[in-house]
């Protein structure tokens, strides 16, 4: 599955979306990720302070469920683009069948 991304100078950026929904789609899911990864900082920070296992815990689970959110987004656009366009496939990879979404929905749950 292609969600639109181009990697330039160690860099993603947004490749040409294919339609607005996508370019939202990406967005959303690029500053979840964003957000896990600071949130992930602050879990690193917190075991070198030393600070409380529940405090520690409390921010994991946040990171945890940052990335699935995340994951799920990546699918749920993913089938958005099957039902959208479910026969334009000419210029990449052709869409994910159901099974292969529900297989990757299931992986993250």
């Amino acid at each position: 599955m292609k969600i639109g991304m181009v990697k330039t100078a160690g860099k993603a950026s947004l490749a040409q979306p294919r339609s607005a929904h996508a370019s939202q789609d990406i967005e959303a899911t690029l500053n979840r990720l964003r957000r896990a990864h600071g949130q992930l900082g602050a879990v690193i920070s917190m075991i070198e302070q030393g600070r409380s296992c529940k405090d520690v815990v409390t921010q994991l689970a946040a990171v945890s469920r940052a990335l699935d959110r995340a994951g799920f987004k990546i699918i749920a656009s993913g089938l958005r683009h099957c039902l959208d366009a479910p026969g334009d496939h000419a210029d990449g990879p052709a869409p994910l069948t159901i099974e292969e979404l529900e297989k990757l929905f299931l992986s993250l749950a």
